[in-house]
């Protein structure tokens, strides 16, 4: 099966361990993996707003030599690219107006995501305000949808709906104060019909429940997880037992 199909199935809910391979060692990366498998983690997500080190393609194999968890790209530039990866986000920024990040920054990593042979998943990143500045709206150089527009975010995921896109990916970003709220998300996923993926300022396993049960078909959480992984068990019943 695809890594898409295995995405796209919303007969259950899926958790996804968002890593920044800058941020952990190699031994807790190993710690994060071994408790993911045991708590039952569907996804990995590698990738950050600014790496600093080269440690992408040493934290995508480590995860994939101590588990067969299926490890996606979630790119923060074009230079995040990897031919050990599962699959790779083609993240298009639809809720800016940055035409490098719509298509720009594409044209420069298609050849190389085609000679690697990823798998590609064209993705409508949109990015949520969740009561701060963050690290993806600054190095993206857009403005966030305001928090309480579901209007606007509902509009702006059928619109990458219609021009093809196969997943919506709407994101408060890394350390948001808020999460993206339930209004948010049940209208944005009564509006679409692919797979909704949320993330951003999920930092308790209520607030995981709270995403899932509002019709979000897969949950993100990561920065919460860099404290330590003590309550992964917990965030990940949370979005289990809504399905």
């Amino acid at each position: 099966m695809s890594v898409y199909n295995r995405l796209s199935d919303t007969s259950k809910k899926k958790f996804v361990v968002l890593i920044d391979p800058d941020k952990p060692t190699d031994e807790q990366i190993v710690e994060i993996v071994e408790k993911s498998v045991k708590v039952g983690v569907d996804f990995f997500f590698v990738g950050g707003s600014l790496l600093t080190t080269d440690s992408l393609d040493n934290c995508i194999k480590l995860i994939k030599k101590h588990c067969d968890i299926p490890v996606l790209i979630f790119p923060g530039n074009s230079l995040q690219i990897s031919k050990w990866c599962d699959g790779f986000l083609l993240l298009s920024l639809i809720s800016g107006r940055n035409a490098e990040m719509l298509i720009g920054r594409h044209v420069i990593s298609a050849p190389y995501l085609k000679l690697y042979g990823n798998e590609i998943i064209p993705t409508g990143y949109m990015i949520v305000d969740g009561g701060k500045p963050t690290s993806v709206s600054y190095m993206s150089n857009t403005t966030p949808i305001p928090h309480d527009k579901d209007d606007i975010a509902m509009c702006t995921a059928l619109a990458g709906e219609m021009l093809g896109l196969k997943i919506i990916y709407m994101d408060a970003g890394s350390g948001a104060i808020e999460p993206i709220s339930a209004e948010m998300i049940s209208k944005v996923k009564k509006t679409v019909e692919i797979p909704l993926i949320v993330g951003g300022g999920i930092n308790t396993p209520e607030k995981a429940a709270n995403a899932a049960r509002a019709g979000a078909d897969i949950v993100v959480v990561g920065n919460a997880l860099e404290k330590g992984i003590d309550r992964l068990q917990e965030f990940a019943d949370a979005v289990h037992n809504n399905s």
